[in-house]
């Protein structure tokens, strides 16, 4: 007969009581989520754990749930009593061992906490087997690349030690929520079946799984707290008093009317101060007010804070941090492209637009100009503006369109690359420690437009060296780094590399001697007594100018990427964004160009036949452009396709696509989507001359002209193309 887990906490004829002794295991403990509810049974004499009654082997519930205790009737306890009292445990060696080993040639019987001590895994589900240590189901180390062993129990935060045995589980799903038994056992209880599941990475159904084959009791009910009466009542209730020093309410400082000067506004950054529009000299309609302890916390300037996502610029110490605004993608292991997890983040932008303005080429300047302002927003769309003394920077078409906004991005980038904040050969950057730019933040600011570059469809960074994005994002993760990551032609590089290249120990000493205010820096002017404490000492100076010294601008620069939630992302799915920081982008083929687009044909048959062909022109058009064989690059066609030169990393949307231009001879009648038609006057016969491609960068919108030769085609597309990157800067 098949045991039972309960579905509720308690039953109103049976108590829990401290001093009665469990009839099965004999101890008067009284701990829920550890032994079950104890229940005692006043007119039978009897008490009893929960749990013992189910993980024992001679009893079953044959009753209902509100017969006995939870359905195990009396005389079956009872007769339970008396067949354990002839086991022997093989814990304490007393008589009353009721669990036993669920596998068949083995005899070792157990009290259930006797078998807790000696490692016994019972399984709460089916027929409730119990394991000894030497039978039980174990868990096994999933060594992902882009895992490392936690030190720390993700319930209660207490340290850990990353192995895995019987005190010590792991989630089955993201494998870096790992947690001692007890900790997981205690949550289960408390979480109940609708709420359990794992800490890190909210994962349910496999979770619940795993810990109920490794041991872990879930009751069948709903959370504890959700349970307790009133339990949210205080959420109900706000603040109503008003805090100014003088009140001129004559019905005191608890009236608030339901508007007017004497209703009670709350402070709309904490909301746990109030004040009477009257009593504080506001206006009639202010409703967003800031108390005086908020308004010291953001430097006097709470009022000006338009949004979580736009607080106030600080000293260097107390800047403003901007909130990172995360992402619904779930923390299972990447199963997509960074243009997917990138166009996640893009839905928090709003329609409101910030102005930039651009003097020359000036982007750094521009973007750092804008992430400065009081009023700064990250979640608004960037609109920019080009403009010189002369205003030829861009011409009057462009100056406030979508390429202007992709030509300051890749701008920007190229800019950011090249600033104090970075050091090292192109394509393989490091963080530079440089005075100024810690004395102004530069580090977050450009963290911050490096993060906005990224959701707003600049092209990837491509930059970082390997040794950086370690630092940041700790991918490949736990490796040591090295000489041959340090920053190359400079001085410390070089005083590492000759202490690295040491032959001799006397040699070694003589070195350290000449840089003994280095290693006195560092920490490491100690004794060396054998060559073989070279590649600690190596090691150590590695450390500590690549991660000690630059623990600031790196903490800046990794508070400036959480801006619109870039950093956190990346922190999920490392691998999945190394190349988006640190390989330079994949060459443009035409291949590549020609996936782009979704090509939308007419419906009718007759247009349909004349746009076929011009597909197989498009084709062979980008085949030339791509060997050499045009005078417009695969770049010019792109950039005038969708006004970017290089694939943003957040990939193009909206998703590009292409229509047909027909020539004012085609029949003028009702067509597929997309399809447009040029009407000459006059001109009414089949032509090629005057009829161009034309393009809307802002939709990703490609019109290609119908035409009846190659030639034809291949001229019409070279002419616009190379008319339109005529217009924009070199």
């Amino acid at each position: 007969m098949k045991k039972k887990a309960r579905r509720r906490s308690q039953v109103a004829d049976a108590g829990s009581n401290q001093g009665e002794r469990c009839v099965l295991c004999r101890l008067s403990d009284d701990d829920p989520s550890m032994f079950g509810e104890k229940v005692t049974l006043k007119e039978h004499k009897l008490s009893v754990h929960y749990f013992c009654l189910l993980t024992s082997c001679g009893v079953y519930q044959r009753g209902e749930e509100d017969e006995g205790v939870f359905g195990f009737l009396v005389d079956d306890i009872k007769q339970e009593i008396r067949r354990s009292a002839r086991l022997t445990c093989s814990c304490c060696k007393k008589k009353g061992a009721c669990v036993g080993c669920n596998v068949r040639s083995c005899r070792k019987m157990a009290h259930f906490p006797c078998g807790r001590k000696q490692k016994f895994i019972s399984q709460f589900t089916g027929l409730f087997p119990s394991y000894c240590s030497d039978h039980s189901p174990s868990q096994s180390l999933c060594v992902g690349s882009d895992l490392s062993l936690p030190q720390s129990c993700s319930i209660c935060l207490d340290s850990i030690e990353p192995i895995l045995c019987y005190s010590v589980l792991k989630c089955p799903s993201c494998h870096a929520s790992w947690f001692h038994r007890d900790c997981v056992q205690r949550q289960a209880y408390s979480a109940g079946l609708f709420f359990f599941r794992c800490t890190l990475c909210n994962n349910k159904e496999n979770f619940q799984e795993e810990m109920l084959r490794m041991g872990i009791y879930i009751p069948e009910r709903d959370a504890s707290w959700e349970m307790e009466a009133n339990a949210y009542s205080e959420l109900l209730q706000v603040y109503n008093r008003c805090d100014a020093l003088t009140c001129l309410c004559n019905e005191g400082r608890t009236h608030s009317a339901k508007t007017g000067w004497f209703e009670v506004i709350r402070c709309w950054l904490c909301g746990s101060g109030g004040t009477h529009r009257k009593c504080s000299g506001l206006k009639l309609d202010t409703s967003d007010w800031a108390c005086s302890d908020c308004t010291k916390a953001t430097d006097g300037k709470a009022s000006l804070v338009s949004s979580p996502q736009g607080g106030q610029r600080r000293s260097l110490l107390s800047k403003r941090h901007l909130s990172p605004i995360h992402s619904s993608i779930s923390c299972k292991r990447p199963s997509g492209s960074p243009e997917k997890f990138l166009q996640a983040l893009a839905p928090q932008l709003r329609p409101l637009r910030v102005q930039v303005e651009v003097s020359g080429d000036q982007a750094l300047s521009a973007g750092v100009e804008l992430v400065r302002r009081a009023d700064f927003d990250p979640t608004h769309t960037l609109s920019v503006r080009f403009k010189d003394d002369q205003q030829t920077a861009f011409p009057s078409s462009l100056r406030d369109s979508d390429a202007a906004r992709q030509f300051f991005l890749k701008l920007l980038i190229q800019q950011i690359q090249d600033s104090v904040v970075f050091e090292g050969p192109d394509g393989y950057k490091n963080l530079a420690l440089d005075s100024q730019a810690l004395r102004e933040d530069l580090y977050f600011d450009v963290g911050c437009l490096l993060a906005l570059s990224l959701v707003h469809g600049s092209p990837p960074v491509g930059f970082f060296s390997h040794a950086l994005y370690q630092c940041l994002f700790n991918y490949p993760p736990n490796r040591p780094l090295t000489v041959t990551h340090m920053t190359p032609n400079t001085h410390f590089t070089s005083l590492v590399s000759r202490i690295a290249e040491a032959e001799s120990l006397e040699e070694l000493k003589e070195l350290m001697a000449a840089s003994w205010e280095y290693l006195e820096l560092a920490g490491c002017n100690r004794p060396i007594s054998s060559l073989k404490e070279k590649e600690a000492l190596v090691d150590d100076l590695v450390s500590f100018t690549m991660i000690t010294r630059m623990q600031l601008p790196l903490r800046r620069f990794r508070e400036g990427l959480q801006t619109l939630g870039v950093f956190d992302q990346v922190q999920l799915f490392p691998s999945v964004f190394y190349s988006v920081f640190c390989e330079a982008a994949d060459r443009l083929t035409a291949q590549t160009v020609g996936q782009l687009f979704t090509i939308n044909f007419s419906q009718q048959e007759e247009r349909l036949n004349k746009e076929t062909p011009a597909i197989t022109f498009w084709r062979h058009f980008l085949l030339e452009c791509e060997v050499g064989r045009s005078s417009i690059s695969l770049q010019d066609l792109l950039c005038f396709a969708t006004g970017a030169e290089e694939l943003p990393a957040a990939g193009l949307l909206p998703s590009p696509s292409i229509s047909f231009l027909h020539p004012s001879g085609a029949e003028e009648e009702e067509g597929g989507a997309g399809e447009r038609e040029t009407v000459r006057p006059g001109r009414g016969a089949w032509r090629d001359s005057g009829l161009f491609p034309q393009s809307e960068p802002a939709s990703k919108h490609l019109l290609l002209p119908v035409t009846t030769s190659y030639q034809a085609f291949k001229s019409s597309m070279e002419q616009a193309v190379s008319h339109y990157m005529h217009l924009l800067p070199s």
